[in-house]
């Protein structure tokens, strides 16, 4: 191994994965991170600011932040989701129907439902993802 860094990267926002997840013990401070979230000074795309807090195969944690009308468009992922409304109010599309969490609620989506997020108001969610393991012999 050398002892050359890579250069910076000018577009990032944050510090890369490898530094953000470094170490075995990790505690969050969700009101903080929020407050720095929404002080980031790059646009909103889609009424929301992202960041994935921690991964670690097979488990993701992102907080958003959602500007009043903000959205998350329709997606789908492999893992198991869950999303727990940590402030304000979110509306959430999948099969079918229309989901409203309130602060301290929590929804919980098997693999590969389509589905969306809607925060008529300003607010937060975590998101969680669980990517089922692929238990295939080669």
């Amino acid at each position: 191994m050398s002892d050359v860094q890579a250069a910076p990267q000018p577009d990032r926002l944050r510090p890369p994965p490898s530094e953000r997840f470094a170490g075995e013990t990790h505690a969050f401070d969700l009101k903080a991170a929020l407050q720095e979230l929404r002080a980031e000074d790059h646009p909103a795309r889609d009424g929301h600011r992202q960041v994935t807090i921690f991964q670690q195969s097979p488990v993701t944690h992102v907080l958003f932040a959602f500007d009043a009308n903000g959205e998350l468009r329709e997606h789908r992922t492999h893992g198991l989701v869950t999303i727990h409304c940590l402030e304000g109010a979110l509306s959430v599309g999948a099969e079918g129907g229309m989901y409203t969490l309130q602060a301290g609620q929590l929804l919980i989506l098997r693999p590969d439902v389509p589905h969306d997020v809607r925060a008529a108001e300003a607010s937060a969610m975590l998101l969680t993802v669980h990517m089922e393991q692929d238990t295939r012999t080669p």
